[in-house]
Parts: structure tokens; sequence; C-alpha cells
């Protein structure tokens, strides 16, 4: 007979569920960016947005996109271990709501970006935001759970020390 999982781990697996389901969207859009798009040519979608799909070697903003190649085993070793630890955190605090929203989010992020260095040797980003000549650095929906998770954790500190 299969144990009843403790309710402790069943949050926590809710958590891990939300992660999985942003992860899922993240893949399924790089793979439709990489059908429907030619590498480096933009796509107008609206007047401050392009579909353009770029790879990136480096970290956010292509930091260190022309190091050479070490860093794509750099970035996903980090990213692996920040997953870690992460799953982690979600088992230790899953009880709070936005913590382990940001949680969610980030390791979603994460693994997505792990996936595209380990698949593609790249990061495959493909939304291209522009207002007046000036681009913000192409990005996925990777990068933006991660940057939402990490707005979601300042939020959730800045609440956490008002608080105390």
């Amino acid at each position: 007979m299969a144990k009843r999982s403790s309710g402790k781990s069943s949050s926590a697996v809710s958590w891990l569920g939300l992660a999985l389901i942003i992860l899922i969207i993240d893949q399924i859009t790089k793979l439709i960016a990489k059908h429907y798009l030619f590498e480096a040519i933009p796509r107008p979608v609206f007047s401050f947005l392009n579909w353009t799909l770029v790879y990136n070697p480096g970290a956010a903003f292509s930091f260190l996109s022309q190091a050479g190649g070490w860093q794509r085993w750099f970035f996903t070793g980090l990213g692996i271990v920040a997953a870690i630890f992460i799953i982690y955190l979600l088992f230790k605090n899953h009880q709070q709501k936005i913590f382990s929203t940001a949680l969610s989010l980030i390791l979603a992020g994460a693994i997505g970006n792990v996936i595209d260095r380990i698949a593609y040797g790249a990061v495959v980003d493909f939304i291209d935001l522009h207002y007046a000549g000036w681009h913000w650095p192409a990005f996925n929906i990777a990068d933006s759970a991660i940057s939402l998770g990490v707005v979601l954790l300042l939020i959730d500190e800045i609440r956490r020390v008002n608080r105390s």
C-alpha cells in the first residue's frame, strides 16, 4: 500500500508544479520561436515589440557572451546548483506564499535556461522590446520568470522587515 504523503511534501510539490507549468510554457515558446523565426531577423508584432530569434551564449544582457565557450558550462552548473538550493528552500518554506511563488518562478527560469544551454549551447531569446530606436536586450519567458521572481523576493523581504 502506498504511503500517504505529508502535508509538507504535498505543499512543496504544488510549488514545484507551478515551476513545471512555467517551464513547459518557456520551452514551448522557445520551440515555436526556433520553428517560425529566423535568427536576428525581427518579426514586428507591435510598434514596441518584435519577435527576434537570438542565441545568447552568455548570461543576462549577453554578459560574457564572447568569453570563448567556458561560460556555457559555468552558467549550466550555476543554474543546476541554484535549482537544487531553490528546491531545498521550497520544501523548507513551502508555507510562505510570496516567497514560494518567487522561488518557483526563479526555479522555472533557471531550469529553462539550463535546458537551452545543454541542448543548444546558448539560451534561446526571442522577445525584443524597443522604443525610438532603443532595444532592450532580447529575452524569453524564463528570463521574465526569473525577473518577476526577484521582484517578488524583494517585496516579500520588504514586507517581512516592515512587520518586524
